[in-house]
């Protein structure tokens, strides 16, 4: 399959809950259309990647395709097998609960740097941001919801102001998504996050760093949790389906 598909636009969500699009390369929409296949579950944990399959249902030739899954491998998203191909990465309970107490813990600090470092400027972003994620929390948008959350946490650690901090973050965060992704999709949970939303806005108003650190790392632990029970359910579901 050699035809390549014009380049295609970047699908967001602005502060006023419109649709952005910006252009990507053929690289960059392969990688991203892979990412959010397993992230929103299309492709499932532990999958074998079909390529010829899904290289025709993208529209691509195998080579940008590999190049992908090379780059999703590095996320520890895909699983690369020797001679075998390669398959959606397994997300495990244990693995969730070690890589949420890490999150947590650099989330939190960057909360608690933010809440002195924060401009008026980037408060008032940041409130707006708030504020339309809120209006598609409460018409059960979880897509626009979804996107908003992960640009919220983006900027809080962003609006800390230090590099390392952002660094260390950035190696996670991709890792982070599909767990992310999993407790976003919990009702009851959506409705407690955004309580710990509305907290830590008015931490960040007050510039009190420790409520925004321990809101923050409350928040983080509480994703993690819930995602951990939700992995719990379809372990036991998978036993029950193999006896």
């Amino acid at each position: 399959m050699d035809t390549k598909p014009t380049p295609k636009k970047r699908r967001g969500y602005n502060a006023q809950g419109k649709l952005t699009i910006s252009r990507l390369s053929l690289h960059e929409q392969v990688v991203n259309q892979l990412r959010q296949m397993i992230v929103s579950g299309i492709l499932p944990t532990g999958e074998k990647i079909r390529f010829n399959e899904l290289a025709e249902e993208l529209q691509v030739s195998l080579t940008p395709l590999r190049e992908a899954l090379k780059v999703l491998a590095g996320e520890q998203l895909v699983e690369l097998m020797p001679n075998r191909g390669a398959r959606v990465a397994p997300i495990t309970v244990e693995g969730t609960k070690e890589l949420f107490e890490v999150i947590a813990g650099i989330e939190a600090l960057a909360a608690e740097l933010t809440a002195t470092r924060i401009t008026e400027e980037q408060l008032a972003g940041l409130e707006q941001l708030h504020e339309t994620m809120r209006g598609h929390h409460e018409r059960g948008e979880k897509e626009p919801y979804f996107e908003l959350n992960r640009e919220i946490h983006d900027n809080i650690v962003e609006f800390a102001g230090n590099d390392i901090l952002q660094e260390m973050r950035a190696q996670l965060a991709r890792r982070a998504e599909r767990a992310r992704f999993i407790s976003v999709a919990s009702g009851p949970h959506r409705i407690e996050a955004m309580q710990d939303h509305d907290e830590l806005m008015q931490a960040l108003r007050a510039r009190d760093a420790e409520a925004a650190h321990r809101v923050w790392r409350r928040h983080l632990l509480s994703s993690g949790e819930e995602t951990c029970r939700i992995l719990k359910v379809w372990e036991a579901e998978r036993e029950d389906a193999q006896t």
